[in-house]
């Protein structure tokens, strides 16, 4: 065979998909793993031609699962970012969509067993040190995907599944506030630097001159705003002591305004070189925080917000978002304790991917 075989699942988490294949299956070097994932995505083609991509940043994510090492969790879960067009993997963020997919593709691997009519699978995110509990429908020791769950931004109805996010601070910097501060000024755009779920860079829309209700596509076109925005990125990233990120898609970028249609506030989010079609599920987690915490960019701007745990309708470019996080403010100090969501997933292929033995020969 002039090809090496790698079983998979193709799987749709939240309004991402991609490959979820068994971290042993494939090479443990880095460099050597990277090359086995673009050969798989097809990353070096806008269209991903010559792999199982889709041509967009949230159809190049893939999951790598095993046994986890952690006494806590069930399944240890390993994230890859793969790029569409320029043939680089970025290894370390996390996706709260792709993860969605994560107790049922546990399941359906025999890396846990199901268990009456809900499994509950407990996941270690290695990229990020976040814990996840997740509720998956069962029956008959199969995990079930048709249901009445509905979430903006992909079409029809599944089973929901139920996420319990804990330990979700400071996994990529080590604190919540990684300049030190809750608003840093750059390039006279005021931002908040947070890491909840994920990195992230924050500023209010009206500051770029935008309303925050843009579609992704008018944003995707607004070349002057992108350009501007990895100005401020690149250098928000230095002061958060990432350093040079020009090849990393973290620190992500968001953006808030004034809620339209009934939420708690508008967002937009990029990954970070085009616009989310809707939401990062981490990236909510980020924005709610910030909405949350006094004296941030997002201080005062959040409608209809309840004590803890605070619901939050979080409207982004294809509907909404609900995500609720519980929190505690003890005078300066501001505590994210959990973040619960309600996502779907569904098994849409499986099977074996191949990759050219000249790139890896196998194990």
């Amino acid at each position: 065979m002039t090809q090496t075989a790698i079983s998979f699942l193709f799987m749709r988490g939240g309004s991402s998909r991609g490959p979820y294949l068994r971290r042993g299956d494939l090479p443990q070097d880095r460099e050597e793993l990277a090359r086995v994932l673009v050969a798989i995505v097809g990353s070096g083609h806008p269209l991903n031609i010559d792999g199982i991509g889709g041509g967009a940043a949230v159809t190049t994510k893939v999951a790598m699962l095993s046994e986890s090492e952690d006494d806590w969790a069930d399944v240890d879960y390993f994230f890859a970012q793969v790029s569409v067009e320029d043939g680089l993997v970025d290894f370390k963020p996390t996706c709260g969509n792709i993860l969605v997919g994560v107790g049922p593709a546990a399941i359906e691997m025999g890396l846990v067993a199901a268990t009456g009519e809900t499994t509950e699978v407990r996941i270690r995110a290695v990229n990020t040190g976040a814990r996840v509990a997740s509720q998956v429908q069962t029956e008959n020791g199969a995990v079930v995907y048709e249901g009445a769950a509905q979430i903006d931004g992909v079409p029809g109805t599944a089973a929901p599944i139920k996420l319990m996010f804990h330990d979700v601070v400071g996994g990529a910097t080590g604190t919540l506030f990684p300049t030190g501060n809750r608003i840093d000024t750059i390039d006279e755009i005021e931002v908040s630097c947070m890491d909840v779920a994920m990195p992230m860079v924050i500023a209010q829309a009206s500051d770029f001159g935008l309303t925050g209700h843009e579609s992704a596509a008018e944003l995707d076109e607004n070349r002057g705003f992108f350009e501007r925005m990895e100005a401020v990125r690149m250098r928000a990233a230095v002061l958060m002591g990432m350093g040079d990120v020009s090849k990393s898609v973290t620190p992500k970028f968001g953006l808030l305004a004034p809620a339209k249609d009934g939420g708690t506030a508008a967002v937009r989010y990029f990954m970070p070189w085009k616009t989310h079609p809707t939401l990062a599920v981490t990236g909510s987690q980020c924005l709610g925080a910030c909405l949350l915490c006094p004296g941030t960019v997002g201080d005062g701007m959040a409608s209809g917000v309840g004590p803890s745990p605070a619901r939050l309708q979080l409207e982004h470019p294809m509907g909404k978002m609900e995500v609720t996080i519980a929190f505690d403010i003890k005078g300066d100090r501001f505590d994210v304790q959990s973040v619960g969501l309600t996502r779907t997933a569904r098994k849409l292929a499986a099977g074996e991917v191949f990759v050219p033995k000249s790139i890896w020969r196998g194990h």
